[in-house]
């Protein structure tokens, strides 16, 4: 039994073992203390009310997984600059809502493509780069306008409000998106060579290069991909508020960071899944909600929660990684041959 606890810390799938258990032991303080907590559609509501959430942190869990201190401080500002943008141009022109969109995405693409470009070959820190485009969109923003601007277009606000109904319940379309998105990003890591590379350069970035790895191809990539993210996680959000505004997206970068870490993505790189991406944003939305039915608590509760498990989750990243050291000492110990 002391032996396979001990293997279970070691596995890599030991703090989605646990996000999940966290999940379901959360979901069930909620069913067993509030009266119509346990519901489908209240299950359904977490996916609807964090879809923009969801697609933020599917993009930063690849930044975070790729290593070298990667991270993405810029994705709530491209989310607030997406808004923005889609706001001023269906204000401003005739083109279509979806001409709209599929042009605000290059927005996060190009945002992705500086960071990626500036933190690979000019070997800048992530946390510095993605600092000064944050800055940058959100300054970009406010030049586009200092104040709320509405987004009245018919199409547009039919698209935000359309729902799949699945019995007696429904699901948004940014949810739909979002649940895509963390299902493509998964074959992608498992499943392609390109996933397999991020891994690899996570893990070791040497070792990738020594093994024909094109690493620095590689990590730009991962930056495009959550700059991507971030516009189309942008899009769902003006489906939400129906506006452009300065503060829109402010502190999701964090939130995304937590969601990630929390659902087992490893700050030193080389290990993150998916799924637990999910949970994690799951875990936070649970705890809003938990918040909401007892109606009592501020909302910042909600930080004070996630502040303390991402320190949880931090520490016990520590302690597995202690542990497989010692493990792999021990193995190592017991591989050489005794002496005569």
């Amino acid at each position: 039994m002391r032996r396979f606890i001990s293997n279970l810390v070691a596995s890599q799938n030991f703090p989605f073992y646990v996000t999940g258990a966290l999940f379901i032991i959360l979901f069930g303080i909620g069913s067993v203390a509030f009266e119509g907590f346990f519901s489908p559609q209240v299950f359904l509501n977490l996916f609807i009310d964090n879809a923009p959430l969801i697609i933020v942190t599917v993009g930063i869990t690849f930044t975070i997984i790729s290593g070298f201190g990667g991270i993405d401080l810029s994705v709530g500002a491209v989310v607030s600059l997406t808004c923005m943008s889609l706001a001023v141009m269906m204000r401003d022109t005739t083109l279509s809502p979806y001409l709209c969109m599929f042009l605000v995405l290059f927005i996060g693409i190009a945002v992705g493509l500086i960071n990626g470009l500036l933190i690979t070959y000019f070997r800048l820190q992530p946390f510095i780069v993605t600092l000064g485009t944050m800055f940058l969109c959100r300054g970009l923003t406010a030049i586009l306008s200092r104040d709320s601007v509405p987004i009245d277009n018919q199409f547009y606000s039919d698209l935000a409000f359309f729902s799949v109904p699945i019995g007696d319940c429904f699901l948004s379309l940014g949810a739909l998106i979002a649940l895509v998105m963390v299902v493509i990003a998964t074959i992608i890591l498992r499943y392609t060579s390109f996933g397999r590379g991020v891994y690899a350069i996570g893990g070791n970035e040497q070792s990738a290069r020594l093994m024909g790895l094109k690493v620095d191809s590689i990590r730009v990539r991962v930056y495009v991909i959550s700059g991507f993210c971030a516009a189309l996680g942008g899009i769902t959000y003006s489906w939400i508020m129906l506006s452009g505004y300065t503060l829109h997206g402010l502190g999701m970068e964090m939130d995304a960071i937590a969601s990630s870490v929390i659902g087992g993505t490893q700050l030193m790189g080389g290990v993150g899944f998916m799924p637990g991406t999910l949970l994690g944003v799951m875990i936070q939305g649970t705890i809003l909600t938990l918040i909401s039915f007892q109606g009592t608590l501020s909302a910042w509760w909600t930080k004070i929660v996630v502040g303390l498990l991402l320190c949880l989750f931090i520490i016990m990243q520590a302690v597995v990684n202690a542990h497989k050291s010692k493990l792999m000492n021990m193995n190592a110990e017991g591989s050489v041959p005794p002496k005569k």
